[in-house]
């Protein structure tokens, strides 16, 4: 025991006690554990390294490794366009045969009529019940790819991201049946008009 102070110091610990005392108050001077210190060291050597190879050397920035992947990724999907992207005359009147029309009106009513309301009269997208179309014209061989690649810079999703080719083909199958309808309350026409070269 500590007369001065009246504090309890252990046999072990009076190597550590700091010759000072502040309102009476003793200090120990404890050491940092080891594991921290470790921890402190290899954050310092860390930061070093760090300065070396990306200030100093030019290491690939994070924004150079993102540009790099990206790449690949844009080449992946270049070649996925190329195999899939094409439109299969054969492949879509198989798919009529298979009740295509009608899994194309549940792909529609799912996914389309956000911007194409119910039967294609049109909203956020142009009304598919008309004569009149803006990015094809009119055809499964021509609604395809706007489909399958979308039209981004119009609002249109890339829907081969989200639907396989099947539900594309179907839910084009779908669309030929609502051209020239002419449903009641649909937008007014945009783009250009086409003659009848629709084939159902």
């Amino acid at each position: 025991m500590n007369d001065k102070t009246g504090l309890h110091i252990k046999e072990d610990e009076k190597h550590i006690l700091l010759d000072h005392a502040y309102d009476g108050i003793q200090e120990l001077n404890n050491p940092l554990p080891s594991w921290w210190k470790l921890t402190f060291y290899l954050g310092i050597i860390f930061g070093i390294i760090y300065i070396i190879l990306y200030l100093v050397m030019g290491a690939p920035s994070l924004r150079d490794e993102f540009k790099k992947e990206w790449t690949v990724i844009e080449s992946i999907q270049e070649k996925f366009k190329k195999e899939h992207g094409a439109f299969d005359e054969v492949k879509f009147l198989a798919i009529l045969k298979d009740d295509g029309v009608k899994k194309g009106q549940i792909v529609f009513e799912t996914n389309c009529v956000p911007c194409h309301k119910e039967k294609g009269i049109g909203d956020i997208g142009p009304n598919l019940t008309d004569e009149y179309w803006i990015n094809s014209k009119g055809t499964p061989a021509t609604n395809f790819p706007v489909v399958f690649n979308g039209v981004p810079d119009k609002g249109m999703p890339t829907w081969s991201q989200t639907l396989s080719n099947d539900e594309i083909y179907q839910a084009v199958a779908y669309v030929q049946t609502l051209h020239n309808t002419h449903q009641p309350g649909g937008k007014a026409p945009q783009g250009n008009k086409v003659e009848d070269e629709v084939k159902q």
